[in-house]
């Protein structure tokens, strides 16, 4: 038996007049572990000693006095990276160690709340038991090696190149690259810029397996894939639909805003298979059966189509094929058919449609309950038709509240290492798109060309993260490519989230190469040596919390993380790691834009190592890149003074009441917090973002904007635009128009007005 110090000096000393700086030295008599004998024998020595202790004069006793802080104290400006809410955190380091954290109380997103998990966050910053994989790592003989970063360096990229250069078997296309939404948004676009320096489209990352399917369901329907509003504006709302989201547990920090909605009165109601904590919270329940979710959100549609609830004069001005969908509805979705499908009884579908009804503007809200599914598209297409038949969208208070799941999902699709486009979903198809970025990149575009195996392979998608199993076990001429994957990076992704397991372990059997980058050793090389010997390598990568970079919340915001700590043991940043293998695969020069006199990205040094600086990948590439979604106006200072000062942020609407920060006397009257996307034109003329989106109520430099006409301007002799007088406010043109081009903005008369560099 083993009694530790902890309990046994309580044990001993119990009388409470005790004063506690005495009790810790008399404590001391006692060993710090021991058998029962000797803690028997031993007893007595306590219990004398604390009655002597009884007895001291308290003159003797000492004031106990707090010591002066020695250290040096610093608070860094941080964002939880657990999920998709942004909560942002004020990290507490003394002499460049992470001593404690606090939830910031200003902070428009959380409120000065924290959920568990993020509570949990300065674990990563713990050296001591930490699980962090602290060094370079080899497999070789079946057991994982310790070696250096040369070494590591050396033998990747000898193997990377001999696999590129082998003209049988082998060539660029032959490694995939998993990046990952734990980037950063500058890191996502600098693995996307890496992949194709090298000469591939084989890249992706989490999103593909998460909400892929929201992304081009939503696009589908009006334009852009992304939540429509904010979980602020939740607080504007008069109803709330949660279908396929548990925001109690993924979202815990967003419950604020919905539970503040439901004191304004707000109906919320959530329809699950499961009885959720968030359906505790909510006035209305609905158990749904699972694999229903189109049966019963059109379901919802029948009694709003059969009552006359939906927004006739909405549909007219802004809607497309509104009447196939009612014609389909009120013919194959009648009550007994959504009942039989879903289990859920005529009455309680009815009482849905009439709060929805009734209570206007509303959200539908949905994370991975609907994504997951085989129909998946569809459910999100569904959703979507719901809240245009009811006139939610383009409004505050009402739209599609789509809850992502990590802290930069949302900016990793947009701007990061997607298979089929460049960052801002510029598509690989069209060869615009590498005009645009080549330019951007400062790199030629021939050269370019030229790292590819073929012009024609540049322009076609690249496999996904959920097929590159099939790239390697596959026979060749099953694969759209010239050879089979030989070598994988997993680049702060694990695969223990997908499906067919057995088949992945069969793939990595066949792999010539696999390197994990990532600051935990994860399930990629667990699997990986539980089927191989040898060739695979771990690289330990810095967390976010050890570099800077701005993060895109699910609502479209930015946040700018500064870094809290350096990076802890051997690791270093992804941007480092990027940086120092492109400079062993020849193209270091190409990846910071060093062309022509110009660089692009600047070198600054962390921990006595070169490393591309962050704020001038976000200045010089996204900046002036990602045109096409409005990544264009937030530059670092602009993100960073939100940061400095989120007390000016209403909480409701996320626009700044007015102020100017104090470092750099930047004003922030007018901007929404987070200059969600789009946020156009340059930083200069100072475009405050769009919190909601499809706003045609507002002014376009204040917000508003209309729904993107995507598929032409009529089909069938029916006119797909808008209807006349369906405008922005101030908008020149009163009339639903297709996107620009540069044929259209000649038509217009605008082509001269755009600078040689627009």
């Amino acid at each position: 038996m083993l009694l530790t110090r902890k309990a046994t000096a309580s044990a001993a000393l119990e009388p409470r007049a005790l004063n506690s700086r005495l009790s810790r030295g008399l404590s001391g008599v006692l060993a710090k572990t021991m058998d029962r004998r000797t803690f028997l024998k031993r007893s007595g020595i306590g219990v004398g000693g604390a009655a002597v202790a009884a007895q001291l004069p308290f003159n003797i006793i000492e004031r106990a006095e707090a010591k002066a802080e020695t250290g040096k104290l610093e608070v860094k400006r941080t964002v939880c990276t657990h999920c998709s809410v942004g909560c942002s955190i004020d990290a507490v380091t003394e002499n460049g160690v992470w001593v404690r954290q606090e939830p910031v109380f200003d902070s428009p997103l959380n409120l000065g709340a924290h959920c568990a998990k993020g509570a949990s966050v300065r674990e990563h910053g713990m050296t001591q038991d930490s699980h962090r994989l602290k060094y370079p790592m080899k497999l070789a003989g079946g057991k994982w090696q310790k070696i250096s970063w040369d070494q590591a360096y050396d033998e990747i990229s000898k193997k990377l190149l001999e696999i590129r250069n082998d003209k049988e078997n082998g060539g660029p296309d032959a490694l995939f690259i998993v990046g990952s939404s734990k980037h950063n948004n500058e890191q996502a676009q600098l693995l996307c810029k890496w992949a194709r320096l090298w000469g591939t489209n084989n890249t992706d990352h989490q999103a593909r397996i998460c909400h892929s399917t929201t992304v081009s369901g939503v696009a589908q329907t009006w334009g852009y894939g992304a939540m429509t509003n904010s979980y602020n504006d939740e607080q504007n709302s008069k109803s709330l639909l949660f279908f396929g989201s548990n925001a109690c547990e993924a979202h815990p920090v967003s419950m604020l805003h919905t539970l503040h909605a439901k004191e304004n009165g707000c109906k919320v109601i959530v329809a699950d298979p499961r009885f959720t904590r968030t359906a505790a919270k909510a006035d209305m329940y609905v158990r749904t059966r699972s694999g229903g979710d189109i049966a019963f959100l059109f379901g919802v549609l029948y009694h709003v189509f059969k009552n006359g609830w939906e927004d006739k004069e909405y549909i007219r001005k802004r809607v497309y094929g509104m009447d196939q969908v009612r014609e389909e509805v009120m013919k194959k979705w009648t009550p007994d058919k959504v009942t039989e499908v879903t289990g859920v009884p005529e009455e309680q579908v009815f009482e849905v449609a009439k709060i929805l009804a009734e209570n206007r503007p509303g959200f539908i809200i949905w994370a991975m309950g609907q994504t997951q599914h085989t129909n998946a598209n569809a459910i999100v297409r569904a959703s979507n038709i719901l809240m245009l038949a009811l006139g939610n969208v383009g409004r505050s208070g009402g739209g599609c509240n789509i809850y992502r799941g990590h802290d930069n999902v949302q900016g990793a699709t947009d701007i990061g290492p997607n298979p089929d486009t460049l960052p801002g979903y510029y598509p690989v198809a069209v060869p615009g798109s590498w005009s645009h970025w080549a330019k951007v990149w400062n790199v030629d575009l021939d050269w370019l060309k030229s790292r590819y195996a073929s012009e024609a392979l540049m322009a076609k998608p690249g496999m996904t993260v959920s097929r590159w199993i099939d790239g390697v076990l596959e026979k060749n001429d099953a694969i759209d490519q010239g050879p089979n994957l030989r070598a994988i990076i997993y680049w702060g992704h694990a695969p223990n989230s997908q499906t067919r397991g057995l088949e992945m372990l069969e793939a990595m059997k066949k792999l010539d190469l696999m390197v994990v980058i990532d600051p935990y050793p994860s399930a990629s090389a667990a699997m990986f040596a539980k089927v191989r010997q040898d060739g695979a390598y771990l690289l330990p990568a810095a967390t976010q919390f050890e570099t800077e970079g701005s993060v895109t919340a699910s609502n479209r915001s930015l946040q700018w993380r500064e870094r809290v700590i350096d990076p802890l043991f051997e690791s270093r940043s992804d941007q480092m790691i990027m940086y120092e293998l492109a400079q062993k695969l020849g193209f270091g020069d190409q990846f910071l834009g060093k062309k022509d006199g110009k660089q692009n990205l600047r070198l600054v040094k962390v921990k006595g190592r070169d490393e591309p600086s962050i704020e001038d990948v976000l200045r010089n590439e996204v900046n002036k890149g990602c045109w096409t979604i409005g990544y264009t106006g937030q530059s670092p200072e602009r993100l960073q003074a939100h940061m400095r000062n989120q007390h000016v942020f209403d909480v409701k609407t996320l626009r700044a009441r007015g102020g100017k920060d104090a470092k750099t006397g930047y004003d922030l009257t007018g901007d929404y917090y987070g200059l969600p996307w789009p946020c156009y034109g340059t930083a200069a003329i100072k475009h405050p973002g769009s919190p909601n989106l499809y706003d045609t109520s507002k002014h376009p430099m204040d917000g508003g904007m209309t729904f993107r006409a995507l598929f032409g301007v009529e089909k069938d002799g029916v006119n797909l635009l808008a209807e006349d007088g369906v405008a922005n406010k101030g908008s020149e043109i009163t009339t639903g128009y297709p996107q620009f081009d540069h044929v259209l903005l000649k038509k217009l008369g605008w082509w001269d007005d755009l600078t040689d560099e627009e």
